[in-house]
């Protein structure tokens, strides 16, 4: 699938909506099924104090993230997934500055993020630091990383 960066369009995800559960469902496929885990039913209704957003081409999630409210100011941003076929495209690189200026226009100046190895290259290009050491989550091993907005 080709596409253009400009053919997308940056939108908050309302939890428990038919595009949350598309959004789910390509965080499944991409980041949960390959190692082997699924959701569960008390996993996603803990997500309904997050904040979700995703990119969407012709109405459909090509990319998604979600933001954990912790201390005063600041958000984790988690499970960031682009679909396969459009990895390396610039829609993460896109996505994630979406999800920054949402962040700063509401108030948060700090964010982080449990990068795994494979996706620390990535958060470096974002402008995000490596901060102590490395840890294993969920089975792999991950990097704190971090950006002041």
């Amino acid at each position: 699938m080709k596409l253009c960066m400009t053919n997308t369009v940056f939108t908050e995800v309302k939890h428990g909506s038919p595009l949350y559960d598309e959004v789910v469902a390509l965080r499944d496929a991409l980041l949960r099924k390959p190692l082997g885990m699924q959701f569960t039913p008390e996993q996603l209704a803990a997500e309904a104090a997050y904040f979700h957003f995703a990119l969407l081409a012709d109405g459909k999630p090509v990319a998604c993230l979600m933001l954990v409210p912790h201390e005063e100011g600041q958000l984790q941003m988690k499970q960031v997934a682009v679909s396969a076929e459009l990895q390396g495209s610039g829609l993460g690189a896109r996505l994630t500055a979406a999800a920054e200026e949402w962040a700063k226009d509401n108030g948060y100046s700090y964010m982080f993020c449990h990068a795994r190895d494979t996706a620390v290259p990535f958060y470096e290009r974002q402008g995000y630091t490596i901060d102590k050491a490395p840890f294993t989550e969920v089975g792999i091993p991950h990097r704190y990383m971090y950006k002041q907005l």
